[in-house]
């Protein structure tokens, strides 16, 4: 991080800017690549799969914790260590649930970072907070699937290096209500798969990645492209977002940490009213209430991490759901003070700051809003009182 990351930060955005302006905006900056090689040759990769020797670092989710922090300290760095959203996601769902020939075409190029993935879930047209409510669907048709479904909010999708989506829709309407939807493989430039435009988040577009929305228009693919089976899709979604939530909680203590790094130089360097900011008392509470509030927030984190690899995902679920509470307003108190203390240059891209708060305040909607998770402690804490 502190001899390639860090010093590269500038180096990626300028070779960006460079590309946009050659109306290339959608395409990898050349350092990108160049940081990979030098991570992978270091043994830094694929560190997420948590005790799988066979495809990842061999670590446990406690293990990660760490590293995946650390890795959360800068935008370009996860995908330095192909340890990146939605990608890290999708391994997870290839090495659990897919077929030999799943894995030979779609895992291995994902585990050497040859190639990038998206995960399209959520629709417009419904309250996708609730997944059953999914409307897009997946429809057998002799040897093949047919897909017609209008989805956003995909990322990664707009990345030109982008290959292979998977897909959540309902196959049997009549199915018992988490029965209903299944998983499915649809590579990219399938027939019928078009990309209607990418999201920008409160203005940051997140190129060369993007997040987009997608129309699957009688989008056909063999019936040998489904993943586990037919109304799996559902336990398929829990058993993926239970590690993607808490890898999300992870970076952002990382983000929190960056953010307070940044806030202690510059009160350190502004000098207002003739002495410096850091004697300010004001200034010195939010310095002690964001570390005391970062390590609350870790060791959270830690425990959820701890109980995934020690009682399963299932188990770990209000944990879970805490800390994905916890970690994005956490994140977020932490920027907006960095950010006031930063005065102007906090709010314009000169600091990642405003970023970093952008991302931060969308991680309270993705993998399940607050209010979700808050429902589900609540309802866990009451089954263990009655």
């Amino acid at each position: 991080m502190e001899e390639v990351v860090y010093p590269n930060e500038i180096t990626y955005k300028k070779q960006l800017e460079a590309a946009t302006a050659r109306g290339e905006r959608w395409s990898i900056p050349p350092i990108m690549e160049e940081m990979k090689r030098q991570a992978k040759s270091a043994g830094l990769w694929n560190l997420f799969l948590p005790e799988s020797e066979e495809y990842g670092a061999g670590l446990t989710n406690l293990e990660y914790a760490p590293l995946c922090e650390i890795m959360g300290k800068s935008p370009i760095a996860p995908e330095v260590f192909n340890c990146n959203a939605p990608d890290t996601g999708n391994m997870e769902v290839l090495v659990r649930y897919g077929t030999e020939e799943q894995k030979e075409r779609w895992l291995k190029p994902l585990l050497e970072g040859e190639i990038r993935s998206c995960f399209a879930m959520t629709e417009p047209d419904v309250a996708s907070s609730d997944a059953t409510n999914i409307r897009g669907r997946i429809e057998r048709d002799g040897d093949e699937y047919v897909i017609n479904a209008r989805k956003w909010w995909i990322t990664g999708a707009g990345d030109p290096r982008c290959e292979i989506c998977i897909f959540m829709g309902k196959t049997d309407p009549e199915a018992p209500r988490h029965e209903q939807q299944s998983m499915i493989l649809i590579p990219m430039d399938t027939p019928g798969v078009q990309v209607e435009r990418t999201l920008p988040v409160f203005g940051y577009d997140d190129a060369p990645h993007g997040h987009a929305e997608i129309t699957f228009k009688d989008v056909r693919v063999p019936k040998e492209n489904i993943l586990w089976e037919e109304g799996k899709g559902f336990a398929i979604a829990q058993g993926r977002l239970g590690p993607g939530r808490i890898h999300h909680c992870m970076r952002l203590i990382g983000v929190a940490e960056r953010a307070l790094e940044l806030m202690c130089e510059r009160v350190k360097a502004r000098e207002p009213f003739g002495k410096p900011l850091s004697e300010q008392g004001v200034i010195q509470e939010w310095i002690a209430d964001s570390r005391i509030e970062i390590e609350q927030a870790r060791l959270l984190t830690l425990k959820a991490a701890y109980m995934m690899d020690v009682v399963g995902n299932k188990a770990a679920r209000s944990e879970i759901s805490q800390i994905k509470v916890v970690a994005p307003n956490v994140a977020l108190r932490v920027l907006d003070r960095a950010i006031q203390a930063h005065g102007g240059a906090g709010v314009s891209e000169d600091f990642p700051l405003a970023y970093f708060w952008a991302a931060s305040r969308t991680l309270r909607l993705a993998d399940g809003p607050d209010e979700v998770h808050r429902a589900t402690i609540a309802r866990l804490e009451l089954r263990r009182h009655s």
